[in-house]
């Protein structure tokens, strides 16, 4: 084979977090940056670990690759892998890599074969990663990844949403965040203990994806906003945000966003995500003021 390059993009969550790990819908769409795999043939199949991880994450990614590559037996082929994303930020860096790796093997694996075929392999690949990365997985990261575009997600079944207008939207960064594992194990040990409390919150943040899901098919911005932040208030309850993460939402609200939340796991650092009309005015006093954020138009590879 010649020399190829797999694209595996990040991803945002509008809507839905947390409460999709036990059955609930989510609303997620890929992001125009993420993970490059380049592919080079080689006498045996292997991953070029980065020189920017720690000895456990490298540990982790030989794993999950070695576990991927045996699925479509080990095809010889050289990964190299080069990000874009920012990494542990809640922006589905794992997945994206997941996602370029897995595309990386399925086409080296079936070449010149249909693009269903391999993505069906792909995604069970990346799947088998993200299994080791995060444990017990939504499903939703990688499945937006593979897909690339906006998607309607619940129990493992994903369907592309779209919107008459264009969704724009701003996220700003909030420092390095808590591994995923780490947040989503103790939002499980408060469901135990307290467990009508928290169905009521899921079952709210429900309702909250299944209105949101009519407002982006009607185009309805305003409503989408206004759902976003009920959506953000629901999370907070559930301890998920931190003032860190809140003061980075107020401040994207007073900004001009319609709507604002933190998205991915939450806690202490993380990505909070805001919905404009026009995000450009607001990205430049953002920046000015010092903070890392960056915008585009979601289901679009064009940045803004």
């Amino acid at each position: 084979m010649n020399s190829s390059v797999a694209f595996g993009p990040g991803k945002v969550i509008l809507l839905g977090e947390h409460a999709v790990v036990y059955g609930y819908p989510a609303i997620a769409a890929a992001l125009p940056l993420g993970v490059y795999a380049h592919v080079e043939p080689a006498e045996c199949c292997r991953i070029c670990i980065p020189g920017n991880l720690d000895e456990k994450q490298s540990a982790l990614l030989q794993q999950a690759f070695e576990q991927a590559a045996e699925c479509v037996g080990r095809p010889p082929i050289s990964v190299r892998l080069e990000a874009c994303l920012p990494m542990s930020a809640g922006l589905g860096s794992s997945a994206a890599v997941s996602t370029a790796c897995a595309k990386a093997l399925a086409m080296a694996a079936f070449p010149g074969k249909e693009r269903a075929l391999w993505l069906e392999k792909a995604a069970e690949m990346a799947l088998c990663m993200e299994k080791v990365f995060h444990g017990s997985p939504s499903g939703v990261d990688h499945t937006t990844s593979l897909h690339e575009t906006l998607l309607w997600f619940c129990r493992g079944e994903a369907t592309p949403l779209s919107c008459p207008v264009p969704l724009n939207i701003l996220v700003s960064m909030a420092g390095k965040r808590a591994s995923t594992q780490s947040v989503v194990a103790q939002l499980r040990e408060r469901r135990q203990r307290w467990p009508g409390h928290h169905e009521r919150l899921f079952e709210e943040i429900g309702r909250c994806v299944e209105e949101a899901r009519v407002a982006i098919e009607a185009g309805d911005l305003a409503l989408l906003g206004e759902l976003m932040n009920v959506n953000h208030g629901l999370l907070s309850a559930m301890q998920l945000d931190s003032e860190n993460l809140t003061r980075r939402v107020h401040r994207l609200r007073a900004a001009g966003a319609l709507g604002a939340k933190l998205t991915g796991a939450g806690g202490e650092g993380g990505a909070v995500v805001g919905l404009f009309e026009n995000p450009e005015a607001a990205l430049e006093v953002l920046r000015a003021e010092g903070l890392h954020c960056f915008s585009c138009r979601l289901a679009s590879p064009e940045m803004l």
